[in-house]
């Protein structure tokens, strides 16, 4: 009866837990319980209060090599690479410290992707990635991070493309049209997705090889360029003297140029979001996540030379969103061949959109799993298609209302620049969590991952989101409306602040006030929905059946079920799952000693 004795003089955790049973193990602050998933992966200790563990994936195994690398490819590749190069270089003043941001961005997010990695060895079988790691970091206030990390996931989830799709018909568009078609395109998207899992991953993979193809045709055509084989006179000027101008630059600018590469380099940590469809995770998402970047990163340097070698650096820097429209005008000319790379380059930010949109959904049904939405069968069911209806749907309303209220011409520099300040702050708090996990699993004698990250990289990261957190501040030389958009510079810091405050605001109403003020408790429970969908569904307890309540389910929210064996509780088998639709009584005995109860071990 080892599970009698106190936790310090246990025998080492095992390694294995057999699939679909539950271990509990008290630690400091709560319980920690194992559950293996059917990902080749090692067992999942996680916090009690966390979402289960679903022992076989509902959204199925469909992410093998070549759908991680290609997941990572075709949202880090979108609008960003064609886009962006004008406005940092603007803001770094120089094309040598222009190319020098865009290797800061590589290496940060390689020491951000050590973070996730770090996270996913812990919790290897939960997808949705930054919900997951962050409810299991902070545990308590119990669903604090989860609520707060859901809200501003559906209120920041936006992808444009409108303006290339416009560039095709070779005219300006207007402010309805450009957002009329960002909606189409967005609503076409989200289609994509809906019916079919499998298809959808083999579909934006396909888009992600004609990304990578067109950018390959920017390199080449760049180097053809470079060998005075084109109309374009004196390829080389740019690179002449590529540190020209850097001391023209100034903090606000430098400040705006790491937001654009860090946008560009979006995606680089998609596939952590759908680890529990991954066999073998850690080992998976540790070298073909990294290889995705690193073939980003190559794609991206050798871009921005092509780019510099056709358009004369003062035409980059007065360009808005158009670089790459400047690149194959220089070259080609205003031909129709102009509009079908514009055509090629929306097709790139279209897959951009949709590989966004897998994550996200992830991440919100991970959200919806802790129970922390309401109508939770909304949310984690995968009917009718076998896909992620209801965060799809979701996504699809924010975004809409985004496009409409936002005017255009301002709309996809304040969007890009809207989740800085809530992504810094989440990201530091995941890097400080790293160390909070880390004590505490080391405080239950739990086993160590499969990876761990390096001090000085979780530092670098800390010093990083700290310095996207202080430097909104920082005005431009210009006064207060000098900066990338047409209203007040800090506008999107104020909204990022307004949006995390306004999160842990309805948290406290929903968790703290309005159950105090009506006289209940939340509990968590255990639902089974099918196609082997398991949630947490939070349960409004009264108060005065909320001793009953935590005798009668353990720590996880799973009812007990036992029987006597003389003032001893014996717990049989594993926990009991219920049906959300199963309303038969259970079996239930209580010895009125809570130390017994919660050391019960489901082995």
């Amino acid at each position: 009866m080892a599970w009698r004795r106190p936790f310090s003089e246990r025998p080492a955790v095992p390694s294995t837990v057999v699939e679909g049973q539950m271990e509990q193990v008290p630690t400091t602050g709560g319980q920690y319980i194992s559950e293996e998933g059917s990902n080749d992966a090692p067992p999942t200790y996680q916090d009690a209060s966390g979402a289960p563990i679903e022992n076989k994936s509902p959204l199925g195994y469909s992410v093998g090599p070549v759908t991680i690398t290609l997941l990572n490819i075709t949202m880090m590749i979108g609008a960003g690479i064609y886009s962006t190069p004008s406005s940092i270089l603007s803001g770094t003043g120089s094309i040598g410290v222009s190319l020098i941001y865009w290797t800061l961005g590589y290496l940060l997010c390689l020491t951000s992707g050590a973070v996730y990695l770090e996270f996913t060895a812990y919790f290897p079988s939960r997808s949705g990635s930054e919900v997951v790691f962050l409810e299991q970091a902070y545990p308590n206030p119990k669903w604090l991070f989860p609520t707060t990390f859901a809200v501003q996931s559906v209120i920041l989830s936006f992808g444009i493309m409108a303006q290339y799709l416009i560039a095709i018909s070779g005219h300006e568009g207007t402010d309805w049209q450009i957002k009329g078609t960002a909606l189409a395109c967005y609503s076409l998207a989200i289609l994509t997705l809906v019916f079919n899992t499998k298809y959808a991953y083999w579909f934006s993979n396909a888009v992600g090889i004609v990304k990578i193809c067109t950018l390959l045709f920017v390199i080449v055509t760049g180097f053809v360029v470079l060998g005075g084989h084109t109309k374009v006179e004196n390829p080389k000027a740019n690179f002449q003297d590529v540190w020209s101008g850097s001391s023209t630059a100034s903090a606000y600018g430098f400040t705006i140029a790491l937001y654009r590469i860090i946008f560009s380099y979006g995606g680089y940590n998609n596939a952590f979001n759908v680890a529990n469809e991954v066999k073998n995770p850690v080992r998976s998402l540790k070298i073909y996540a990294t290889a995705a970047l690193t073939t980003v990163y190559m794609l991206y340097m050798f871009a921005n030379i092509a780019f510099f070698a056709a358009v004369p650096k003062n035409e980059i820097e007065n360009s808005n969103l158009t670089t790459a429209s400047l690149f194959f005008e220089k070259i080609f000319g205003n031909s129709g061949a102009v509009r079908g790379l514009n055509f090629l380059i929306a097709l790139a930010s279209f897959g951009n959109m949709i590989a966004v949109i897998i994550g996200l959904s992830r991440r919100i049904r991970e959200c919806g799993r802790q129970g922390v939405l309401p109508w939770t069968k909304f949310w984690v069911s995968t009917k009718p298609f076998g896909t992620t209806l209801g965060p799809y749907a979701i996504i699809w309303f924010s975004t809409t209302l985004m496009i409409l209220a936002v005017p255009a011409g301002d709309a996809f520099t304040f969007i890009n620049d809207l989740s800085i300040i809530p992504n810094a702050a989440f990201n530091l708090a995941m890097a400080l969590g790293i160390y909070v996990v880390r004590w505490r699993r080391k405080r239950a004698n739990l086993p160590e991952p499969e990876f761990k990250a390096w001090h000085v990289v979780i530092l670098f990261n800390i010093l990083i989101q700290l310095y996207l957190l202080v430097m909104p501040w920082y005005p431009p030389e210009g006064g207060q409306y000098a900066g990338d958009v047409s209203f007040w510079y800090a506008t999107y810091a104020v909204a990022g602040i307004g949006i995390l405050l306004a999160c842990a605001i309805y948290y406290w109403f929903w968790a703290f006030l309005i159950p105090k003020w009506r006289g209940y408790k939340l509990r968590q429970e255990l639902i089974n929905l099918d196609g082997g969908v398991q949630s947490n569904r939070l349960t409004k307890v009264p108060d005065a059946e909320v001793a009953e309540w935590d005798t009668m389910h353990d720590a996880a929210g799973r009812l007990i079920e036992s029987t006597f064996e003389g003032e001893e509780i014996q717990v049989l088998g594993k926990a009991t799952r219920r049906s959300s639709d199963d309303s038969r009584p259970y079996a239930y005995a209580a010895n009125n000693d809570p130390d017994t109860t919660q050391a019960a071990a489901y082995v």
